[in-house]
């Protein structure tokens, strides 16, 4: 036989041989609830600066397809939003005002910032921050705050309970605009 001969035959061998080792690959069922639906699996964020840019290269390629300039991360609405996440989970409840009765506008400028809220957008979920902004874009006035071309900054937090339970929070703002749109 062949020397190349030989040589294919071992490589073929071999790898027939790995392809043998290898445990094949198992979907697991879903854990089914007593109403017999799935129930939901914990998705965990990670890295808060990695989901941040994340969820900003996002929406930064919704707004560009919509011709609406790209937004920036601001620390600011970043820690406004962080707030409000953990406040809706310690209220139980997604809505936008604070357990102090703060609104979004209230909560912007406790942080500092100087700039006009252009709105804020909250969920309630297990899912991704990216499932999550799906969710946002379907819902007309939430996917109008996102593709606002006056807004040029973006905070997003979220918190998430021991259950997996996600609290996520978007703030979109316009910086250099009066805080109180018309002045």
């Amino acid at each position: 036989m062949p020397m190349t001969t030989r040589r294919s035959l071992l490589f073929l061998s071999a790898g027939f041989a790995l392809a043998a080792c290898t445990a094949p690959m198992t979907t697991l069922p879903p854990e089914l609830g007593p109403d017999g639906e799935p129930l939901p699996r914990a998705y965990r964020p990670g890295n808060e600066a990695t989901v941040q840019y994340r969820m900003l290269d996002s929406v930064n390629a919704l707004r560009a397809s919509a011709g609406a300039p790209p937004l920036e991360l601001n620390a600011q609405l970043n820690a406004a939003a962080a707030t409000h996440a953990r406040d809706m989970a310690v209220q139980n409840r997604p809505w936008h005002f604070g357990s102090d009765g703060s609104s979004p506008v209230d909560r912007a400028r406790r942080v500092g910032y100087s700039g006009r809220l252009v709105g804020e957008a909250i969920s309630e979920t297990y899912e991704s921050e990216l499932e999550t902004l799906a969710a946002w874009m379907e819902q007309e006035n939430v996917r109008e705050v996102i593709l606002d071309p006056s807004a040029r900054d973006m905070g997003f937090a979220w918190h998430q309970e021991n259950s997996g339970k996600l609290w996520w929070v978007m703030e979109l703002g316009a910086p250099g605009l009066s805080p109180v749109p018309g002045m």
